[in-house]
């Protein structure tokens, strides 16, 4: 399907105008620019998406959990129907190859059937039931019943680094959409051409489905205006969020101070603890070199679960050497924008002074967004004294860090951030005699992983990609997974209604035939 990029904002079912602020992508490959204009939104057409949102609140978070399926499988259906045309406009935006996009679509579309699914199943709301016992003494129990409802209009920003999966219709659209909540997007600046193609496929699929006209909104923004306004409003009731520490903490700071505070769901950043003990070196240390090498450069680093410090024995030089190699005859690769860019070399070069031993591919003069991967290298004890080195590069980078001591590991766990994952390499031996780092590590990540990299986040039912701040706003939620729906519902009770007067979920009859819990005991439908 060839769509025509027009560079205007979706408003609805209609498109925003062609404004005097305009802004084109980069090729990170080159530098240089490349086609068409985009028009950043006025402050006006927020307001129009805004209030179509808020129109749109009640009649679609009341109809129907099968209704919402539909809708989603058909968005996912027009995003395949766009074909080439979509791979070909976002590895022109990112550099990144043409496969990485192909699986990205894939994942990108089935997280929305994923949700589709978990709809028509429909256990999700979480409906209780406590019928009324008018003769208890001393007084009469009501009949009571409560459930998951949808919170209202979404904001929600695109990331950087995952122009499908993690933008217009990625994971909070996604599950926002599920839950009941018309979305507002906020386009990335780096790849407005994607974001305009699958904004397109959401807008027809909303109109081809009869949702309410204010279901979905896509508007562009070469500045941060748009968004911060678009927090402001008083229509949006939550935003979801991928990108910076910076970003994310400026957009709590104002949903915090807004006259109606709502909650934030942010993903910052994330080191990613790496420890690899003394066995796994012994039984497979190239293995894990090899895999190591993989996990720091795919996606040229710019994953926000890259492993950012690694943990290992002091003994380790084979393997140390090992890896280096690889880095060095790594090649260099364009970053997705020049603020990233800048970014990198800065807290390279900041990290260079601080421990003073870098190894890195020594080509130089390198074309357009394109950087050199490399590693670091310090002791556990410069580490604990040096609390910088905590700090993420965005990138294809590492920092590796030397110890032997069990209590010093247990030191540098407890002195940890908040973190998206941490990994172990072991055994099953290593795994009892260092349980009481894992039990620590616990506290201080979103997913434990044993015997694999951080990088590749499986969308299913279990998965939990969030974790405390600052890898996260709220370390209760997810990003990934079913349970991420919940960040955009509330629960609400409805206390002696009628039963036709109560939502399908709550009436005796049980129509949807879902699970739910009756006086205190779990009843499967």
């Amino acid at each position: 399907m060839n769509v025509e990029l027009k560079g205007t904002s979706i408003i609805g079912r209609s498109r925003g105008d062609a404004t005097a602020n305009t802004f084109r992508a980069f090729d990170p490959a080159s530098g240089n620019e490349v086609e068409p204009a985009f028009y950043s939104a006025a402050l006006g057409e927020l307001e129009r998406a805004a209030t179509l949102a808020d129109a749109a609140r009640i009649p679609f978070g009341n109809i129907s959990g099968h209704e919402r399926a539909v809708f989603l499988r058909k968005i996912a259906d027009n995003i395949e129907a766009l074909g080439d045309t979509l791979i070909q406009r976002a590895t022109l935006e990112t550099s990144l190859p043409n496969a990485r996009f192909v699986g990205e679509r894939g994942r990108t579309c089935g997280q929305l059937r994923m949700f589709a699914d978990l709809l028509d199943e429909g256990s999700w709301v979480d409906a209780r039931i406590d019928h009324a016992i008018p003769d208890r003494e001393p007084l009469p129990k009501p009949d009571v019943r409560s459930m998951l409802r949808p919170v209202g209009p979404v904001a929600v920003f695109c990331a950087s680094n995952f122009p499908l999966a993690y933008s217009v219709a990625g994971g909070d659209t996604a599950s926002a959409l599920a839950a009941g909540c018309p979305v507002i997007v906020n386009a990335h600046i780096a790849h407005p051409g994607t974001a305009e193609l699958v904004g397109t496929a959401i807008m027809d699929a909303a109109r081809e489905c009869d949702m309410p006209e204010g279901v979905f909104s896509l508007l562009f923004s070469s500045g941060y205006d748009i968004g911060q306004a678009l927090v402001k409003h008083p229509a949006i009731k939550a935003v979801g969020f991928t990108g910076s520490r910076r970003g994310g903490r400026a957009l709590m700071d104002i949903a915090a101070a807004r006259p109606e505070p709502i909650p934030v769901y942010t993903e910052m950043s994330s080191v990613n603890p790496t420890f690899i003990l003394p066995s796994a070196i012994k039984e497979r240390g190239d293995a894990i070199a090899a895999g190591l090498h993989a996990s720091v450069t795919g996606g040229v680093g710019q994953f926000c679960t890259k492993p950012g410090l690694v943990f290992l024995p002091k003994d380790a030089d084979e393997f140390v050497s090992s890896f280096n190699r690889s880095i060095e005859k790594t090649a260099p690769s364009p970053l997705l924008t020049g603020g990233i860019r800048s970014s990198y070399v800065a807290g390279s070069q900041k990290r260079a002074a601080e421990v003073g031993k870098v190894v890195a591919n020594e080509e130089a003069d390198l074309p357009g967004f394109s950087v050199n991967p490399s590693a670091f290298e310090t002791s556990a004890v410069e580490f604990l004294n040096t609390p910088d080195l905590n700090d993420e590069i965005f990138g294809p980078t590492t920092l590796l860090i030397r110890s032997n001591e069990h209590e010093e590991l247990l030191s540098i766990a407890r002195s940890l951030e908040g973190q998206l994952t941490a990994s172990i390499h072991g055994t099953e031996e290593d795994m009892k005699e260092y349980a009481d780092l894992i039990a620590i590590l616990e506290t201080k990540v979103g997913r434990l992983i044993f015997n694999g990299f951080s990088t590749g986040v499986e969308v299913c039912p279990s998965m939990v990609h969030g974790g405390p701040y600052p890898a996260t706003s709220d370390g209760r939620s997810t990003a990934v997974g079913t349970r991420a729906i919940t960040r955009f519902a509330r629960l609400v009770c409805y206390q002696n209604f009628p039963d036709q007067a109560l939502p399908d979920e709550l009436k005796d009859g049980n129509p949807l035939g879902i699970s739910r819990m009756i006086d205190g005991e779990f009843m499967k439908a």
